[in-house]
């Protein structure tokens, strides 16, 4: 068999692109096509997601794919981060602009819904790690607010199965994004209707859920017409990004942790059946699906976030580089102060950098004089954070962790893995970047049969993709940090 294209569009919560890849002799070669930014847009007080210029920006990317592969390719596949949606009307028709899930109107939803339904219940049905963001507290909030677009909804659509419809008028819910809804359970693999229904809506609007790899159909005609494309087979690809990108850890055997480094940073291992405990639930770590019918035990931790929304206080224009940030922090004093990435402050400040100095002043440390230092604040802060959640995963499983996979585009921040190496003392394996592409491309050969399992879809990205290899230096002034970071989030 020849060369075999996909085209993978990643849609991330600051930046989307299209990648073209083409797998041949058990190696894919990626290429990106199509880069744009993902740019939320505050609308009455509220933040929401532009999906109408995100969708013209997928089909920018379709044609510049059909462009560069004049043969066409051979399948699409669409991921996007997790838990935001959007319903349609009767008619099919989009009500509005999916709401962020960075907006305040979910504020005390969490907790009045676990006086409807008791935190150790919502746990046990669904294994799902307790953020304020969550679909189901989106949703409760809507009921509670009395939302006008609750009595017209005929269908609720997560983000990547929203570029689904769009491209193929095909609706269905893909697993690994359904299982972070906290409305689905990893046991049964079905929708929790009651659990749902508590909270007032009704069952009808969710979809039937398929798994990754699934062919769910064609571009629609008008679609493939205006990008240049034939009519190809659009797959549900791994559509929660982190999916897509833990299918890409170049991984073999056991005893590995991956780090899905981006906005958010996904620490977790690999399981074959949902861990359901006290000791999970106490630690709130997540269940969520992978390929090939896995579960992502990991927990969500704030990432790179913190420095994204910096730099764009620093550069509104964003001609100040991370390249030059990071190579500046590598000069700044080491644990000058420290900071819980996933304090409240900093779900979405106005001012970053004012959030900060906030925080340090709350917490008694002084503010780092420099940007440098700030960036290495952070980056060092992410790291320990690392530390932390790994020696939860080791306590909640008994399991052995002997090394790191960081994946995504925190692998390409050589600071940042060498301080994660430092801060746990384990090795850490840098690489893919392009992982969460990588893994939308090879699911895609997965559904068409190009590749024939998970094991063999980590064989072709070891063969393809140069990997970085960071050993642990200074553990013990990295253990006293580490000590110091627990006193100040007083674990």
């Amino acid at each position: 068999m020849g060369a075999r294209r996909f085209l993978a569009v990643d849609l991330g919560a600051e930046s989307g692109r299209a990648v073209l890849g083409v797998l041949e002799s058990g190696r894919l070669q990626t290429t990106e096509i199509h880069r744009f930014p993902n740019v939320p847009i505050r609308l009455f007080g509220h933040w929401h997601w532009d999906v109408y210029r995100l969708f013209d920006e997928v089909k920018t990317g379709l044609a510049r794919a059909a462009a560069e592969a004049p043969g066409g390719v051979d399948s699409i596949g669409v991921d996007t981060w997790g838990v935001d949606f959007g319903l349609l009307a009767r008619d099919g028709s989009l009500l509005g602009l999916p709401f962020c899930y960075r907006d305040p109107r979910t504020q005390g939803a969490l907790e009045e819904f676990l006086k409807i339904v008791p935190r150790e219940r919502v746990y046990e049905l669904t294994g799902i790690q307790f953020l304020p963001f969550n679909t189901l507290y989106q949703v409760y909030a809507m009921v509670r607010d009395h939302s006008p677009l609750l009595d017209a909804a005929s269908d609720l659509l997560f983000m990547p199965d929203i570029f689904n419809y769009f491209l193929s008028g095909l609706k269905a819910s893909e697993f690994t994004m359904a299982t972070t809804s906290q409305f689905f359970n990893p046991r049964t693999r079905e929708w929790n209707w009651g659990l749902f229904e508590e909270v007032g809506f009704s069952k009808r609007i969710l979809q039937k859920v398929v798994g990754p790899g699934t062919l769910l159909g064609r571009l629609r005609p008008e679609v493939a017409r205006e990008t240049g494309h034939p009519e190809v087979p659009l797959v549900a690809t791994a559509s929660h990004d982190t999916a897509a990108a833990v299918a890409a850890v170049p991984a073999a055997g056991s005893g590995w942790a991956y780090i899905s480094s981006g906005t958010w940073s996904l620490v977790g291992i690999e399981e074959k059946e949902p861990v359901i405990t006290p000791e999970a639930l106490a630690a709130n770590f997540t269940n969520e699906g992978g390929v090939e019918r896995t579960i992502r035990f990991l927990k969500n931790v704030t990432g790179l976030w913190l420095l994204q929304q910096c730099r764009k206080s620093w550069s509104p224009d964003l001609a100040l580089g991370y390249d030059e940030l990071v190579a500046a922090a590598g000069e700044a004093p080491a644990f000058a102060a420290l900071v819980d990435p996933d304090a409240p402050d900093f779900l979405h400040p106005l001012d970053m950098p004012g959030a900060l100095g906030d925080y340090w002043r709350r917490t008694g440390q002084s503010e780092p004089p420099t940007r440098a230092g700030t960036t290495r604040s952070i980056l060092e802060s992410l790291a320990l954070k690392y530390r932390l959640t790994l020696d939860e995963l080791r306590a909640v499983t008994g399991k052995a962790i002997d090394r790191i996979h960081i994946i995504g585009g925190g692998s390409q921040n050589r600071l940042l893995c060498q301080f994660t190496a430092d801060a746990t003392g384990l090795p850490v394996i840098a690489g893919p970047t392009e992982g969460t592409a990588v893994g939308n491309c090879l699911v895609q050969a997965l559904a068409l049969g190009d590749v024939g399992s998970l094991a063999e879809l980590r064989d072709v990205v070891r063969a393809s993709v140069d990997l970085a290899r960071y050993e642990p230096q200074e553990t013990a002034a990295w253990g006293r940090a580490g000590e110091r970071f627990r006193s100040l989030l007083g674990t």
